[in-house]
């Protein structure tokens, strides 16, 4: 079942006054860069490891078939690497509308691979939205990918265009590399 996130991530003022931002993204805000942005920087983020324990019935899934997509799980002593971007405020509207099946905003700090770092904002999807798949067998998490068709297009294709950016990141993610090999 979906929730739609959109108006409560529009209540979150943590950047408000800012002409700028940094959103990190670590699942399709990699590959899939639909929007404005002042600056891209590969970064990553400690304690949180990525897992496709959450549910797409907006874009890679239906209500009926859910796809799943990338969230992140608190892990400590693990880094999650990605891209970061500067945005305008601005730009989070039509993201909010883009990450609103579960995901709500929150700020972390970020690190990027030249050794700055910042404050900045992720997309996550936790165990208590209603699209949560969790954990399964990775054999059962990849046959669901692999059947698994939105309007946004495949779930395969979410799976393999982010383990492709990983790569061009030259980025080891054990999970998105072990879901890969399975739908190869």
């Amino acid at each position: 079942m979906a929730l739609d996130t959109t108006a409560l991530n529009r209540q979150m003022t943590h950047f408000d006054g800012r002409d700028a931002i940094w959103l990190f993204g670590y699942g399709s805000l990699i590959w899939k860069v639909d929007f404005p942005y002042r600056e891209r920087r590969p970064a990553f983020i400690h304690g949180w490891s990525r897992r496709f324990w959450q549910g797409s019935h907006d874009h890679r899934g239906t209500p009926e078939a859910p796809g799943r997509v990338a969230t992140l799980v608190r892990d400590p002593g693990a880094e999650c690497h990605g891209m970061a971007y500067r945005i305008t405020p601005e730009v989070l509207t039509p993201l909010d509308v883009r990450e609103k099946n579960g995901y709500l905003r929150e700020v972390v700090a970020l690190n990027f691979t030249d050794g700055d770092s910042a404050e900045g904002l992720i997309y996550l999807a936790t165990e208590e939205n209603t699209a949560f798949l969790g954990d399964a067998p990775l054999d059962a998490i990849a046959a669901q990918i692999a059947r698994a068709h939105g309007p946004s297009g495949p779930n395969r294709d979410y799976l393999l265009n982010l383990a492709e950016a990983l790569r061009a990141l030259d980025v080891d993610d054990p999970h998105v590399s072990a879901l890969a090999q399975r739908l190869a």
